[in-house]
């Protein structure tokens, strides 16, 4: 692996072709095209793909699964096809943008981003402005849309948490930065469970710990942090009568098939009914009003149901390939704040599906989150297609530049070293490590 000198070296010859690129770009040598050409040309077809056929069937399961809902409440059968289809617009111009927008922009913008942020998640608990559904908290309602400011607060997380933490290099390996990294992350965490979004705030803390340990976090920092959250959920299921119920029923939910246990029933229902190959696309019964959020939370169930276990495979195959993508453009990526961003990002969507897929199929507990690119949800596809967006700009970045400015990310192998983009020196664990 390169030493501190040769990273070094390779930042000090890529600021040189940065710098001879402002100059032919100022003598006109270099024109808007050539700069669009460079800026597009490496981004990551295979990804690009996986994105494409997950938004693609999400869309068609969201028709299926919600065409009788849409046709009781609205008496319109697209209802939710088509909002759905508005916010998967709205979401490729921001993934088509945010895959244009140099990553490291980002930087300058955080500040801002998090403030307007938190005032977006302290304003949704005010009365009148927030709208209340099922006992939560956690919507704005403008006119017909609706917006879930705890859906923008993730993407803002893991581009705060990634500045955060490459800007303090190595002081993430003391007990002083886990406790001052805590602090930052418990807030947020502490204002997404005031809109009583558990679900959410258990995806943020994984995720959280994730960037801890991709920034070479110490083994034993993590396992106290581990400790310490699985406490602290404890205590807040505790809290809710609905939340302990619902751990009640997770381990037997037969038991009470009427009342606690009913979601978790229907949903291994609609799993059990589809066998290996499904009752066909748009034949589901569970999707006329047996199975609650057939739509959203559970339409992994839907999946099932219809196109049977090869179906589901399909998807979790899918998941898997894009979080393979996710993580190599992490290590491949230019600097230790590209690294972090993409590996932050890789982690909050492999993290969600397979929580909601845990969840659907009762391995865990139900915790209301939506699956990434399939479930109806406009803010959560939304933001989720702009946060690819910055993953395929850290990619195309990373495969433009090869192999003289990769971030040597924290693999636990002594050998974790990232170099810093501003200074030159590691700043992961390969160089601290004990």
């Amino acid at each position: 692996m390169p030493t501190t000198a040769q990273a070094f070296q390779r930042e000090s010859e890529s600021m040189k072709a940065e710098s001879l690129m402002r100059r032919l770009r100022r003598r006109g040598r270099v024109t808007l095209v050539d700069e669009r050409v460079e800026k597009a040309g490496g981004i990551d077809g295979w990804l690009l793909t996986v994105l494409a056929a997950l938004c693609a069937f999400g869309l068609v399961m969201v028709y299926s699964a919600s065409e009788a809902l849409g046709y009781i409440r609205t008496l319109n059968a697209n209802y939710f096809f088509e909002r759905q289809a508005g916010a998967l617009a709205l979401g490729l111009l921001g993934l088509i943008v945010a895959s244009r927008f140099d990553y490291h922009r980002w930087r300058k913008f955080t500040k801002p981003l998090v403030i307007a942020t938190l005032v977006l998640l302290v304003l949704v608990l005010v009365p009148h402005l927030g709208t209340s559904r099922n006992g939560a908290q956690r919507w704005f309602s403008i006119g017909p849309l609706s917006v879930q400011p705890s859906a923008v607060a993730a993407v803002v997380a893991v581009v705060a948490l990634a500045r955060w933490l490459s800007d303090r290099g190595p002081q993430v390996r003391g007990w002083r930065g886990v406790r001052d990294y805590s602090v930052v992350v418990g807030g947020l965490l502490l204002l997404i469970l005031l809109e009583k979004d558990l679900g959410t705030a258990i995806v943020a803390g994984c995720v959280a710990l994730a960037m801890l340990a991709l920034a070479g976090g110490r083994k034993r920092h993590l396992v106290a942090l581990l400790g310490f959250a699985s406490v602290a959920g404890w205590m807040l299921i505790q809290v809710e009568s609905y939340r302990a119920a619902r751990l009640a029923s997770f381990t037997n939910p037969f038991a009470d098939p009427l009342n606690t246990g009913y979601q978790p029933v229907q949903a291994l229902y609609a799993l059990g009914s589809g066998g290996l190959t499904g009752v066909g696309l748009g034949n589901s019964i569970e999707k006329y009003n047996w199975l609650p959020e057939a739509h959203s939370d559970f339409i992994f169930a839907i999946i099932g149901e219809e196109l049977g276990l090869i179906g589901t495979l399909c998807v979790i195959a899918a998941f898997l390939f894009l979080g393979w993508r996710g993580i190599r453009a992490s290590l491949r990526a230019p600097d230790s704040y590209g690294a972090l961003l993409a590996g932050g990002i890789t982690a909050w969507v492999c993290i969600q599906a397979f929580i909601n897929i845990a969840a659907v199929t009762n391995v865990i507990p139900t915790t209301g989150i939506p699956l990434p690119f399939i479930s109806y949800g406009g803010t959560s596809l939304a933001m989720t297609l702009v946060a690819m967006g910055i993953l395929c700009n850290v990619s195309a970045q990373g495969r433009r530049q090869g192999e003289m400015r990769r971030a040597y990310v924290d693999r636990w192998r002594r050998n974790g070293g990232a170099p810093d983009s501003r200074t030159g020196t590691c700043t992961g664990a390969a160089t601290q490590r004990s």
